[in-house]
């Protein structure tokens, strides 16, 4: 492997957005250990970042992630227990990590986004794909068990859509995750790195507080009871009322 970055970052100051791009097209940004580091200090360094609204994720070449670096996996395996569940671990780190960014994160998927690699696309906070996108969790196939990404897909699309997509390991297109709620929207093959910046621009267009609200309430309900939600969509409502924007934008309102 080389020594030069798999991850770069592009921004647009203008939009208010940036792309984190897995930059690794000769192994069709294959999830190895280097991969996932830069990924991990990237996203943390724009969540930090006031000037970016919205995080976009994506590939470079032909294909968004074609999974874990299987030459790792086995060097893991070879190396024994506690060497798979660090590098285990480090994965999962990273998909914790997009749920905790107060920001959203849109992965934008292109070719292939197949085992870790669509994983990593599920764990996003929503997802936009090329209509000729291919998506697929084949783990079964290898004797593997697509783990970490279960507790997302699990909450996503519910137990029985799930079990399936994993039991069976088959890939599918973009229209059947668009169907089966894993895709937000399809966009156009021809102009897909376009559609897909406007897409990041329009929801930077929102209101970056009640955005970030929204994410950080959603994932806190899950698990939680009725009461309890209904309690912390209350506690939200309330600092919702505090912020600048919500103050504008009633304001905009009553005088229109």
């Amino acid at each position: 492997m080389s020594g030069r970055s798999q991850v770069r970052v592009e921004r647009d100051a203008a939009a208010g957005t940036a792309w984190v791009v897995l930059d690794d097209p000769d192994h069709r940004n294959a999830l190895n250990a280097a991969l996932v580091a830069e990924a991990k200090e990237a996203l943390a360094e724009l969540g930090e970042d006031e000037a970016v609204r919205v995080v976009g994720l994506r590939g470079a070449g032909p294909d968004f992630c074609a999974g874990a670096d299987l030459k790792e996996v086995k060097a893991s395996m070879d190396a024994g227990a506690l060497a798979s569940l660090a590098d285990a671990d480090a994965l999962g780190e990273l998909f914790l990590l997009l749920r905790r960014l107060p920001k959203p994160v849109v992965a934008a998927v292109h070719g292939r986004a197949l085992a870790g690699g669509c994983g990593l696309a599920t764990a996003c906070d929503l997802i936009v794909a090329s209509r000729d996108a291919e998506f697929g969790y084949p783990e079964v196939r290898l004797g593997f068990v697509p783990a970490m990404v279960m507790a997302i897909l699990r909450r996503s699309l519910g137990e029985k859509q799930a079990f399936g997509l994993v039991a069976m390991g088959d890939r599918f297109g973009a229209g059947r995750a668009h169907e089966l709620g894993l895709v937000h929207r399809l966009l156009d093959p021809e102009a897909f790195g376009q559609e897909a910046s406007a897409f990041l621009a329009e929801l930077a267009g929102r209101s970056a507080s009640a955005v970030a609200l929204t994410k950080r309430l959603l994932y806190q309900l899950d698990g939680a009871g009725f009461e309890e939600g209904i309690r912390a969509g209350a506690e939200v409502n309330a600092l919702a009322r505090l912020t600048e924007d919500c103050r504008a934008g009633i304001e905009r309102f009553l005088e229109s």
